[in-house]
């Protein structure tokens, strides 16, 4: 049970906002209401992140900590949607595995886990399908995301498929439901339960990962099990997971039937979830192509005639990014920046772009990702209600002096 007193011990150590970190926010354009909440905190086990609720705990990492591809455990945002958060202890931890539409139900235990299955590893980014909300214009309800609702990392586990095989899947096996050791604390609120095509749980890079970067999973990002979905939004990476249900209807909860979902049409989607679909509306499913300038902040003072070094990272939901591009006259001319290392199709891919200012004054950078499939940054934000999909142009102006 969660009590008041495990709650603050998972919590933070009170570390101070200091102006700095406040005024590099504003640089970078975020809206007032973003702001507001803009509290650098120090969860448990992790560096000093912006704090965006605290009750639940969604925390988000800065812009300046994404230096490299891979996201450290202890810089990872944080994202929950309920209060009750489990402290799980491993060896007591049992992972149910069944459901209508499962022949041979079973349990697994931790080091099962480990050990009867193939351990596998995919690099994948983990997206809140609200990363950028807070920028959204008209305002928008929801956890006002800035820019790091998001992380890369390299996942280790066993293959979701390799799991059900052992359960049985019977012919009218629908979805797979998911659900983890959290849980509401009012009786209003309904448990946070998740579910996915069947073909997208035996897809090969969908897996239950106990790694993460070479290590257990922290606690605020699932420990001991959580769901990689490689490619799509991060409602779907369930934490904690306690049970597996193979089911032969559509899931018709809350989380499922009414949130995360999109106009019909509003997004062009390769993978559509046909059995959560109405006429109206579509659930979210993968990540669209974006990208992001992580060097250089609004207002960052650079020497004329001194080369400026503009970094970032791009992604998208697994395609692969083909070129990032700069542009230093407002869209007009774009010029190829240098990608980095491909560490896989669902992984954060670095880019960087070398130019010389030879006048005073400020110089405006934009970054444009283009995927293999030629889908490209948007310039302008296509609005919807929840405030998902937010992939427009990432720019900086920098002060030549």
């Amino acid at each position: 049970m969660t009590t008041r007193r495990t709650l603050m011990q998972w919590a933070w150590a009170g570390l101070a906002v200091s102006g700095g970190l406040i005024s590099r926010l504003a640089r970078a354009g975020l809206p007032q209401g973003t702001l507001d909440t803009a509290v650098l905190e120090r969860l448990v086990g992790k560096q000093p992140l912006i704090k965006r609720s605290y009750r639940p705990p969604n925390f988000e990492t800065p812009l300046t900590y994404f230096d490299d591809s891979i996201t450290p455990n202890d810089r990872f945002f944080v994202r929950w949607h309920l209060m009750g958060i489990a402290a799980v202890n491993g060896r007591a931890w049992r992972l149910s595995v069944g459901g209508d539409a499962a022949i041979k139900p079973y349990e697994l235990t931790l080091e099962q886990l480990k050990s009867d299955f193939e351990p596998v590893e995919v690099i994948a980014v983990c997206q809140c399908a609200g990363n950028r909300r807070g920028l959204s214009d008209p305002h928008v309800a929801g956890v006002q995301w800035g820019y790091g609702a998001m992380g890369n990392a390299r996942w280790r586990g066993a293959r979701l498929k390799d799991i059900l095989a052992r359960a049985g899947l019977s012919n009218e096996v629908l979805e797979i439901a998911i659900n983890g050791a959290d849980h509401p604390v009012l009786d209003a609120t309904p448990d946070f339960i998740k579910s996915l095509p069947a073909w997208k749980a035996l897809d090969e890079n969908t897996i239950i990962a106990y790694e993460m970067n070479g290590e257990a999973l922290p606690h605020h990002n699932g420990y001991p099990a959580r769901l990689i979905v490689p490619g799509w939004v991060a409602t779907y990476w369930m934490k904690q997971i306690t049970s597996i249900q193979a089911i032969s209807a559509p899931l018709t909860n809350f989380w499922m039937a009414t949130a995360y979902r999109l106009p019909k049409g509003k997004f062009a989607q390769a993978d559509r979830f046909i059995s959560q679909e109405n006429e109206l509306t579509t659930p979210i499913t993968e990540i669209v192509v974006n990208s992001v300038i992580t060097s250089h902040a609004d207002g960052t003072h650079v020497k004329r005639g001194a080369p400026i070094i503009l970094k970032g990272l791009a992604w998208d939901a697994g395609f692969g990014i083909r070129q990032v591009e700069v542009s230093r006259d407002g869209g007009r001319v774009w010029e190829s920046a240098q990608l980095g290392v491909d560490l896989g199709r669902y992984s954060f891919r670095s880019w960087q772009y070398t130019t010389i200012p030879h006048e005073v004054g400020t110089l405006a950078l934009i970054a444009r990702a283009t995927n293999n499939q030629g889908a490209t940054q948007v310039s302008e934000l296509i609005f919807n209600q929840p405030g998902y999909h937010n992939n427009v142009l990432h720019s900086v102006s920098l002060t030549v002096v």
